[in-house]
């Protein structure tokens, strides 16, 4: 156990200090006010506040995990050996920064409260963040740091040792329609072939007609090869079906269709299942609330996990919402378009509310790559390149690498050509990993 002296023991403080210690490093953590307490402790401990006490392991404290609400940060980044810091703490201190405000920064989503451009759909982007603005997007900078503590921990006391911990992946497939043509309904359908027609598409017409026939595979229809996949890895997958009425922006299939239904339930026999929920449900409750109902129904189980049609997040209502439907997992946020970690961290974390001041029981699952950020490298060799140096950012670190692919991803259409190799090379990732440690 580390024991923590400070001069008060803050929620922020007991948050961040818990990610980093035992999310992270898999140490519990413990904290002080009496001097006497810190001493007669004969194992790990440091001191986080203002003033070295003597010569104990000590990080000078910024203020920020003692305020409460926001405030106007003056933010200088540095480098820091392989990456970079901010919150300098001079040289008394045994690391140079303080990692733990720098961290709470970052999990807290702290910038997402303060004024930015939002896009169409009314996201935070990647170009708006601290993280893109300074060159370490790409990096698990919150572990990365967790690990230099360490580190400077373990020399200090050579004797003490932590646990290990390994890599691991969590595949997400996302589901915004399971079928291209099948199931639409007749309107739908009868609408598709006159935009087919129109545009003169087809091509795209013959293979409309030819499904809805029985004579073609839908496209879509990737669930086969997903759940064979499922069958050679340890690592579940998790599906994100959207089962919210059709809108302007929702465009899946009608949850009431009995084949809809059996296939929902077909792939929870082998893989996990969440709720994808529907645009308009970020802003009412009470649709989230009917669309949470359907899936539970049709899982026949409390549902766990969800996330939010477009990547949109609305902080902190979108996660208040889910927290008051008891709602534990949630895997909306991350960048759609950008490769990295949007928070910071590769380790699942709690959710914060900065205006509660609390920390809540949701816990956050933030993805590191869509497919749909794949599109901008053009060349597979060059996407393979890429997909490994997020992989191995991740490894280093011992985190989970999140990944999220669409069950259309896996089609014969043109632009997704090689994806499956992408996939796949998460898969190995993993199994290679635990080879290595055998």
């Amino acid at each position: 156990m580390l024991l923590v002296y400070t001069h008060k023991i803050s929620p922020r403080l007991k948050y961040v200090f818990k990610h980093i210690c035992t999310r992270i490093l898999g140490v519990e953590v413990e904290f002080t006010t009496q001097i006497e307490a810190f001493i007669a402790h004969d194992s790990l401990k440091m001191s986080y506040t203002k003033q070295q006490l003597g010569n104990e392991f000590f990080v000078k404290s910024h203020d920020i995990l003692f305020e409460q609400g926001l405030s106007d940060l003056d933010i200088s980044i540095h480098d820091w050996e392989n990456t970079k810091c901010f919150f300098f703490n001079g040289d008394k201190s045994a690391i140079p920064f303080d990692i733990f405000a720098a961290s709470f920064y970052l999990l807290s989503r702290y910038e997402e409260y303060l004024p930015h451009v939002k896009d169409e759909f009314g996201r935070f982007t990647a170009v708006e963040s601290l993280a893109y603005k300074h060159g370490f997007l790409k990096q698990p900078v919150v572990d990365i740091w967790a690990y230099k503590f360490k580190d400077a921990l373990q020399a200090q006391f050579p004797e003490f040792k932590f646990p290990e911990k390994s890599y691991t992946i969590k595949p997400i497939i996302d589901v915004p329609s399971a079928y291209n043509f099948r199931l639409k309904g007749i309107m739908r359908t009868l609408g598709g072939m006159a935009k087919d027609l129109f545009r003169f598409r087809f091509k795209g017409l013959y293979f409309r007609i030819m499904v809805i026939l029985g004579f073609m595979h839908d496209p879509f229809d990737t669930y086969k090869y997903i759940i064979n996949r499922q069958k050679h890895t340890k690592f579940k997958f998790l599906f994100f079906f959207l089962i919210g009425d059709y809108s302007t922006y929702d465009k899946g299939i009608n949850p009431n269709k009995k084949k809809f239904v059996s296939l929902i339930k077909h792939v929870a026999d082998y893989c996990f299942v969440g709720l994808k929920a529907s645009y308009f449900a970020i802003e009412d409750m009470s649709i989230l609330k009917k669309e949470k109902s359907r899936m539970e129904a049709i899982l026949n189980t409390s549902l766990k996990a969800s996330r939010h049609s477009f990547s949109r997040l609305n902080l902190p209502k979108s996660y208040r919402n889910l927290i008051e439907l008891e709602i534990k997992e949630d895997y909306t946020m991350g960048y759609i378009d950008h490769i990295g970690f949007r928070a910071g961290s590769c380790t699942p974390f709690l959710f914060y509310d900065l205006d509660y001041e609390v920390q809540t029981p949701l816990k956050i699952y933030s993805y590191h790559l869509m497919d749909y950020a794949l599109l901008k490298t053009h060349s597979l060799l060059d996407k393979k390149k890429v997909l490994n140096e997020i992989i191995n950012e991740v490894k280093q670190v011992n985190g989970e690498f999140i990944s999220i692919f669409h069950n259309y991803t896996f089609s014969a259409e043109r632009k997704w050509h090689g994806f499956k190799d992408l996939f796949n090379i998460i898969l190995e990732s993993a199994n290679a990993n635990e080879a290595n440690e055998n």
